[in-house]
């Protein structure tokens, strides 16, 4: 699910679901990538969790969003929303 691409700037971009939109104009999404052990060589999923600024409240839990990396916004906040690509059912 994790999109690992990178802007023309080198501002990384990824690609994750929300999991809470508690707070005003932020949203939790987590990112889900996948590893190689790396003596078993069997993969395994990793989650992160980022903070991202969702400007105008737009979405929601469940939502699949694109974020890309910024400027700090506030203590743990350093991603930005950039689209939503799907809606939660």
């Amino acid at each position: 699910m994790a999109d690992t691409t990178t802007t023309t700037t080198g501002k990384k971009v990824r690609t994750g679901k929300v999991v809470s939109n508690k707070a005003d104009k932020t949203i939790v999404v987590a990112i889900e990538r996948q590893v190689a052990h790396p003596l078993y060589k069997k993969y395994f999923k990793r989650t992160k969790k980022v903070m991202a600024h969702d400007e105008t409240n737009q979405c929601q839990i469940g939502d699949t969003v694109r974020v890309i990396e910024s400027r700090p916004l506030s203590a743990r906040k350093r991603w930005a929303l950039v689209e939503i690509i799907e809606r939660a059912q």
